[in-house]
């Protein structure tokens, strides 16, 4: 057999510990079902505190806001609610996600409203006296309209700008690029958007400016921090007085333990779409690659699992890069100007907090090829959807009892299927490396997934169980946990202990 392809998790205490407790995740599973999702609550306090970390090491104010579409959960919610009200707040795109935060304990003043919005959602922001961060200048006199109509206070305002200017190379020299966005007013409508703030300044005082780019490109974001800043000074100029600088998420989570697992993979990816290896995943799949004539062509549509710099050192790295115009670093552009910096962190934020469990059904070979075999788990890939993502990640194997005499030992390549009747409900498209074939009852553990995969596409098709949640906590040697819905930060988790 050919040198195993691994891609291990990276999993850091506390994580570590609870899959090691082995015996406690068996009978949680046995009590409440497959699949079912754990989190781990004070991780996402220790998250925010080491983003905070990076504002002290540029002595920089301003809040970290929670991106609560990462994950429905109510633990995690409520725990950040217990944070410092000045340094925690909570992002909501939604009308549900808004009362959410309220009924978790966030207060008004703590909430940043962003996405898409209908007037529902509007006017319960404004009445409760959240931020609103504004996609468009119809959302602007939609606002307007609506306090004025219903004699609401004046409501605090973020603008989100997009189309920003960069530097790049072409065949004559320096030329001009603006990223599109979905979200925010293009950098070129500014002059119209800021007299609509001063028409409709009665209803809205604008607080901030902020951007949201779909990248991972520091140099991007660091143009784009630059451009806010001075898009707030001809807001000044205009007699209007922003005072934060809101920089969306993006930060990252590195999930590999290995750059050189991810590096052979990749590699070895590319040599399977030639046909000079082996396939890789299942039908051939090429996660966006494909053989043209002998050239492989296309972009690999994945998450770089391995990142070196990610979450907070990600912002570390952009707060000290060169603003590429005023060519002082980005923290240094703020303070000089006593602007507050906001970030909304969700993947980020939620790093190492949580994880998935499904119980494996079955096993079986996976027809002709030998070797390989077909591993149906009790969960489907609505239920854990690291692979929507494009991240690709092996599962902890987790066995119940010990190994059988007759088990298969050493490595071993499994395709994990879902338990929809459906050929497209694969867990994941790759082959999977693990230590030893897997049997019925065993589990399977997907570390890392409390960042868009655990609930995020989580559906009833053909009525098969959604996962339940639970939040666990270490209590000396022991673990307890509770429902999550039942999680709140001035209690213990829960009544059962392992």
């Amino acid at each position: 057999m050919d040198v195993p392809l691994y891609l291990r998790p990276r999993i850091d205490p506390p994580l570590a510990s609870l899959l090691r407790a082995q015996t406690f995740l068996h009978s949680l599973v046995d009590a409440l079902g497959s699949p079912l999702n754990v989190l781990l609550p004070e991780v996402v306090a220790e998250n925010a505190a080491r983003f905070r970390a990076v504002y002290r090491r540029h002595h920089l104010s301003g809040r970290v806001y929670f991106a609560h579409k990462a994950n429905r959960s109510s633990a995690l919610v409520r725990r950040l609610a217990a944070e410092d009200g000045a340094a925690v707040g909570v992002d909501v795109a939604s009308l549900e996600e808004l009362r959410h935060a309220l009924g978790s304990g966030f207060t008004g003043d703590r909430i940043m409203a962003t996405g898409p919005k209908d007037p529902e959602f509007l006017w319960l922001a404004a009445r409760v006296g959240a931020t609103v961060n504004l996609d468009s200048p119809g959302e602007l006199e939609q606002l307007a309209g609506l306090v004025r109509g219903h004699g609401l206070g004046r409501v605090a305002v973020l603008v989100r700008l997009s189309g920003f200017e960069s530097a790049a190379q072409g065949g004559t020299g320096t030329r001009l690029l603006a990223r599109r966005s979905r979200f925010g007013t293009p950098v070129r409508e500014a002059g119209a958007l800021l007299s609509a703030l001063e028409r409709h300044a009665d209803a809205v005082e604008l607080t901030g400016v902020a951007y949201h780019l779909d990248t991972t490109g520091v140099e991007e974001k660091a143009r784009a921090l630059e451009q806010c800043v001075l898009f707030m000074d001809e807001c000044r100029a205009r007699g209007l007085a922003p005072r934060a600088v809101d920089i969306g998420g993006g930060f990252g989570v590195g999930y590999l333990a290995d750059a050189g697992e991810w590096e052979r993979w990749t590699t070895a990816l590319s040599e399977a779409v030639l046909g000079v290896r082996p396939p890789l995943t299942w039908r051939g799949h090429g996660y966006g690659l494909r053989n043209e004539g002998g050239t492989v062509r296309g972009t690999a549509a994945l998450y770089p699992a391995h990142r070196p710099t990610a979450g907070p050192g990600y912002l570390d790295e952009l707060l000290s890069l060169p603003a590429p115009v005023l060519g002082r670093p980005a923290a240094t552009l703020l303070l000089e100007h006593l602007h507050d910096l906001y970030i909304e962190p969700g993947r980020a934020l939620v790093d190492q907090s949580g994880l998935s469990l499904a119980r494996v059904l079955d096993v079986r070979p996976a027809g002709e090829d030998p070797g390989q075999y077909l591993v149906r788990l009790g969960m489907n890939a609505g239920d854990m959807s690291l692979e929507e993502h494009g991240v690709l990640m092996d599962p902890v194997l987790l066995a119940r009892g010990e190994p059988a005499a007759n088990d298969e030992e050493g490595p071993v390549g499994v395709y994990l299927t879902g338990n929809l009747c459906l050929e497209a409900d694969l867990i994941t498209r790759r082959l999977v490396h693990l230590p030893r074939l897997p049997r019925a009852g065993d589990l399977l553990a997907f570390a890392n997934t409390a960042g868009y995969a655990m609930d995020f596409h989580a559906h009833h098709a053909q009525r098969q169980p959604l996962a339940r949640t639970v939040a666990v906590e270490r209590e000396g040697d022991s673990w307890r946990w509770c429902p999550d819905e039942d999680y709140w930060p001035i209690t213990p988790s829960g009544g059962t202990t392992a």
